[in-house]
């Protein structure tokens, strides 16, 4: 299982830190895991689940 760091997540997304937590309070966006008291990391694949269904959502509006 790959862990990705705040700052690679908001790189993968084009977009701030600060989106990326407006975003984690959004219902479908993963939740990061506590990895130490001071270090959060989310799960690569349910961003990249996450990724593929705004393409999917996209898709869909376009067709």
């Amino acid at each position: 299982m790959e862990l990705l760091t705040i700052k690679e997540v908001a790189k993968r997304l084009s977009i701030g830190r600060t989106a990326l937590w407006l975003l984690t309070k959004e219902a479908d966006f993963p939740k990061p895991l506590q990895v130490t008291v001071g270090r959060k990391a989310f799960v690569a694949a349910e961003v990249d689940k996450w990724i593929a269904s705004r393409i999917a959502q996209r898709d869909k509006v376009a067709a």
